[in-house]
């Protein structure tokens, strides 16, 4: 059984953050620097010196604004550590949830592991390779990891296709 790294990289338009089904869209994921800044949990000035030092490259999305790569953000947020809102709204029992974005995804015909930088905290995750294709996980994409007892819940928003 030899895993199969998933790693396509599609490019997307604008993502509302207002709206948690449509950062969850099934397309490769581009964040605004606000975006990418609430995520790391920084401000918007500190992203934007970031990428004018070179630590974060950016594109223009279709409407010509500054934009950084899912991928490449899910990988400078492996090493940066503070807590994002989780932007579900949904009430849950589970009391530990965390937002953050896929950063490896590594999987075979039945299983997958699952790995998130949530903040300071890398979670990972063994689910069905099947769970993998429907929430359509792979690096760069936003996610939630909800713990409960001793499973890990990996949600996308918006849910399955």
């Amino acid at each position: 059984m030899t895993p199969v790294p998933f790693a396509s990289r599609e490019h997307a338009g604008d993502l509302a953050s207002s709206a948690f089904a449509e950062l969850g869209s099934r397309i490769m994921p581009q964040f605004r620097l606000s975006e990418a800044a609430r995520l790391l949990g920084v401000s918007d000035d500190t992203v934007r010196r970031w990428v004018r030092a070179g630590r974060l490259s950016v594109a223009a999305d279709a409407a010509g604004r500054q934009v950084v790569d899912g991928a490449e953000l899910a990988g400078f947020a492996r090493g940066f550590a503070e807590d994002a809102p989780d932007p579900s709204g949904v009430g849950r029992s589970a009391r530990n949830r965390f937002v953050g974005l896929v950063t490896e995804v590594v999987a075979d015909t039945v299983m997958a592991k699952v790995e998130l930088q949530c903040g300071p905290h890398r979670v990972t995750s063994l689910m069905t390779a099947d769970a993998v294709t429907e929430l359509d996980l792979r690096p760069g994409v936003l996610a939630v990891a909800v713990v409960k007892a001793t499973h890990v819940v990996v949600e996308t928003p918006g849910g399955a296709r």
